[in-house]
């Protein structure tokens, strides 16, 4: 199911995207899966796996919210911007927050995404 508006929460292990319009939500959640190796870099090839993945999850969304730890808000929009500026152009904010539950996760966007939308000039849906 893909909506207009997305909210993803990350950190280094876990992102949870949750894809919302006025009535429904549908989330997806993202691993990171760690390749230990002797080789040098292993640990930047597999952040940016990760991060590709959080990326392709966003595939098709309008707006995203990012929400997040301050590093992983940082090592994530710097991964976009150089890799990924299509889906880095479709990010709208990004915000530092701890790891709410799901239903304030939602609450967070759909209050954002009410007052981006007025400051863009989108009417509220009514």
């Amino acid at each position: 199911m893909t909506k207009f508006h997305a909210v993803v929460w990350i950190d280094h292990q876990h992102a949870d995207i949750v894809q919302f319009d006025a009535d429904e939500s549908a989330t997806t959640s993202v691993k990171a899966h760690s390749h230990p190796t002797a080789q040098h870099g292993s640990g930047v090839r597999t952040e940016h796996e990760y991060f590709g993945q959080v990326c392709d999850a966003l595939e098709g969304v309008a707006e995203v919210l990012v929400t997040g730890g301050k590093t992983t808000l940082a090592d994530l929009r710097h991964y976009a911007e150089k890799h990924r500026p299509a889906t880095a152009g479709r990010i709208v904010g990004w915000q530092v927050v701890d790891h709410p539950s799901p239903r304030q996760l939602l609450a967070l966007a759909r209050e954002f995404f009410l007052k981006h939308d007025r400051m863009a000039g989108v009417p509220t849906p009514t």
